[in-house]
């Protein structure tokens, strides 16, 4: 009886948690197409009007230019520094592991206005603040961590027998990384690609800090407009939905590349 009761809890939760993303999701889409939409369930009249407008008088094309160029730039850098040190602690135990552990995962517990001001401080103090290595920077802080702690457990899940059958078979230890280790934590490095850029494309706080007015984010140009009482709604509405088919792209090629694959360990 109480495990039934268990069940129709979380199918309820569950439930309602898609109807409410289904009814966000809708109302966004339907409000970049409305032409107007005041006291009525529906529009009465649709138009792309409103993609026009959002690309030509908020340069859309080179805020989008920018922020990808940012958003990739942080992914790579964090996957370059994420994936030896997720290897080395996969791979090794000592002491301060627990501690290290630990400083790894502060910079995505505490808030980021917490160490966002300190930081911009320090930036502007060097000369790069207000810049586009300004922005990559203050938010490969919580990159980094997030990176290190998605391929923590593909390489835990990877088991060492198979790097020493290698060497034993006379493979040396970079060839028994590119042919052993590498390709069965593709699906790892494919996830931390997504868990990494999705979060920097929506990213606004630490940019606004450190990036200036403009915060060169995309995240920051959807902000401003409804902060600043933007009568337009249907203009954050388009610019909202960009950012959402972006996301929904990558989370279909994502889910399509990793059908059948193991994503985690136990």
């Amino acid at each position: 009886m109480r495990g039934r009761t268990w069940k129709l809890v979380i199918y309820i939760f569950l439930l309602g948690f898609i109807l409410n993303l289904a009814g966000i999701v809708s109302h966004v889409v339907v409000s970049a197409f409305a032409k107007r939409w005041f006291g009525k369930p529906l529009p009465p009249a649709f138009t792309t009007d409103w993609f026009t407008y959002a690309w030509t008088n908020f340069e859309l094309g080179q805020v989008l230019f920018i922020t990808l160029f940012i958003a990739l730039a942080v992914v790579f850098i964090a996957l370059a520094i994420g994936f030896p040190a997720a290897y080395i602690l996969a791979r090794r135990n000592f002491r301060a592991k627990p501690i290290l552990l630990l400083l790894y995962f502060l910079p995505l517990l505490i808030p980021q206005m917490t160490y966002g001001i300190p930081l911009a401080t320090t930036l502007y103090k060097f000369g790069i603040g207000a810049t586009v290595l300004g922005v990559i920077l203050a938010v490969l802080v919580p990159m980094v961590p997030l990176a290190v702690f998605i391929l923590l457990p593909f390489f835990e899940q990877i088991s060492l027998n198979l790097e020493w059958s290698a060497s034993m078979l006379g493979a040396s230890r970079l060839q028994a990384f590119f042919r052993i280790t590498l390709p069965l934590s593709l699906p790892g490095i494919l996830a931390a690609f997504l868990f990494v850029f999705i979060p920097t494309l929506g990213e606004f706080v630490t940019p606004s800090l450190v990036g200036g007015p403009s915060g060169y984010m995309y995240g920051n140009q959807i902000v401003d407009l409804f902060a600043t009482g933007f009568p337009d709604w249907q203009t954050g509405s388009v610019l909202a939905l960009f950012l959402l088919g972006v996301v929904a792209l990558l989370t279909l090629v994502f889910a399509r590349f990793l059908q059948g694959r193991q994503v985690t360990a136990g």
